[in-house]
C-alpha cells in the first residue's frame, strides 16, 4: 500500500503462520522492491518453509504493456514490478489489484458471503474499488472494474478541485482519501490532522472536526451513489485504514438517495 507493506504466510487451511506490517518506502521505487524481498525472506526464515507468493498492489497490470499503471504509490507506475520482483526472489510473483483481492476475499468468506453481487471500496492513502458477482471478479479488458476513485466528484465542475496524480482534478480520490480528508480538515480550519484526531475531536466536541467529517460522508454518499446507480450491488462493503471510522456505516446509508 502507499504507507504499509502488509505480509502473511498462511498454511493449506488458511490459518495464519506468520504476519508483519512494516512502512513503505514512500516514493522509492528501488527501496520498495527491497523491502517487498527483505520481509518475505523474513518470514521463510522465521517460519521455515517456503510458498507462492501473492501480491496485491495499489494499481494494475496493464494488459497491452505489462507495466504498473493507476497506481496511487506513483513511483511504481511504468514499472515491470512483477518481473523486478521475480527476479530478486528467484521464484514466480503473481500480482493483482489490492481492492479486487479485498472485494474477492469479502464476497468469498469476509463480511459479503451472502450476496451475489458486491462492490468492495477502498478508503486509505487512495480510494479503489472492486466489483464481484456470483463469485467471480470483474477485472475488464483494461484491468480497471471498480476504480471509482478516478471518476470526479459529482458536484465538481469541469476544471475544478483537487490536483490527483493521475493528471485530472477533482477525483474522487482526492477527497475521500485519507489525505484528501487531511487537507479538506486544513483548509476549513488551518489545522492539519490526521484522520484518526479529526475523528478524535469529532468525538470530544471539536465543532470544526465534526463538520469535516460531515463534509466528507456527504462526499463519501454522493460517490457511492453513482456505482449504485450503475451497478446497483446487493452488498457494499468498506476496507481501508478510513473504514474503521464506526459512523459511516450509520450515516453515509442514510445520506444515499
Amino acid at each position: 500500500g502507499g504507507t504499509k507493506i502488509d505480509g502473511i504466510m498462511l498454511d493449506n487451511a488458511g490459518m495464519t503462520l506468520f504476519r508483519d506490517r512494516i512502512a513503505t518506502p514512500a516514493g522509492d521505487y528501488d527501496a520498495t522492491i527491497d523491502a517487498v524481498v527483505s520481509l518475505i525472506d523474513r518470514i521463510g526464515r522465521e517460519t521455515g518453509r517456503t510458498g507462492s507468493v501473492g501480491i496485491g498492489i495499489p494499481g494494475a497490470i496493464s494488459p497491452s504493456t505489462g507495466l504498473v499503471k493507476n497506481a496511487n504509490s506513483a513511483c511504481l507506475i511504468g514499472k515491470a514490478l512483477d518481473t523486478d520482483l521475480e527476479r530478486k526472489l528467484g521464484r514466480p510473483v503473481r500480482l493483482a489489484n489490492d481492492a479486487d483481492c479485498f472485494t474477492l476475499s469479502e464476497a468469498t468468506d469476509g463480511a459479503a458471503s451472502d450476496y451475489r453481487s458486491v462492490f468492495g471500496v477502498i478508503l486509505g492513502t487512495g480510494v479503489g474499488g472492486g466489483m464481484v458477482i456470483n463469485g467471480a471478479l470483474i477485472g475488464g479488458p483494461n484491468a480497471i472494474a471498480g476504480e471509482w476513485g478516478h471518476n470526479r466528484l459529482p458536484v465538481v465542475n469541469d476544471g475544478g478541485g483537487p490536483a490527483c496524480y493521475c493528471g485530472s482534478t477533482g477525483c474522487i480520490e482526492t477527497y475521500l482519501s485519507g489525505a484528501g480528508l487531511s487537507e479538506d480538515h486544513f483548509s476549513a480550519t488551518g489545522n492539519l490532522l490526521d484522520a484518526r484526531h479529526i475523528a478524535w475531536g469529532a468525538n470530544h466536541g471539536d465543532d470544526a472536526a465534526e463538520a469535516t467529517l460531515k463534509r466528507y460522508e456527504t462526499r463519501l454518499a454522493m460517490a457511492l451513489s453513482i456505482v449504485i446507480n450503475i451497478l446497483d450491488p446487493e452488498a457494499i462493503v468498506l476496507g481501508g485504514g478510513l473504514s474503521n471510522l464506526g459512523r459511516l456505516y450509520k450515516n453515509v446509508p442514510e445520506l444515499l438517495p
